[in-house]
């Protein structure tokens, strides 16, 4: 018998199974960064005022954060952020205008915070690089390289 032959003959004795479907939601990531989940406290103040709140970013990449706010903001807002983190032993900030695109704000009623979805507008001269450069070193430490 041909090998040929036995796998044609083995595939027909098989038991026809017929396809099992799950219901659930299938996420297709759009982003073209890759988010780096992080904790890292950061200042926001609206463009018209000068009062500065406290939120936490929980992940971030070099187009947008999650932030977790304790007030209420519209979408479209922009917000001046600065986000602080340590380098090495002192504290360092990245600073730049950012614009809220989405919100989630039933988690206020679960945590106590909204959530929001922060898009990256611009930063201050040479911030991109220091966001990159944290970005990169978080990433490495959750993945264990670079040890």
């Amino acid at each position: 018998m041909s090998s040929q032959k036995l796998l044609t003959t083995v595939r027909s004795k098989k038991k026809k199974e017929s396809p099992r479907f799950q219901k659930g939601f299938f996420l297709l990531e759009k982003r073209e960064n890759p988010r780096v989940s992080v904790e890292l406290p950061f200042g926001y103040s609206f463009a018209d005022m000068e009062e500065t709140r406290a939120g936490i970013v929980a992940d971030a990449c070099e187009g947008g954060l999650l932030a977790h706010l304790h007030r209420r903001v519209d979408l479209g807002t922009l917000l001046k952020i600065e986000i602080l983190y340590t380098k090495g032993y002192q504290l360092d900030t990245i600073k730049g205008i950012a614009k809220v695109v989405w919100s989630d704000l039933a988690a206020q009623e679960s945590f106590g915070e909204y959530r929001y979805g922060l898009q990256l507008q611009s930063f201050q001269e040479g911030d991109i690089g220091k966001l990159r450069t944290l970005l990169k070193k978080v990433s490495q430490s959750q993945n264990g390289e670079g040890k």
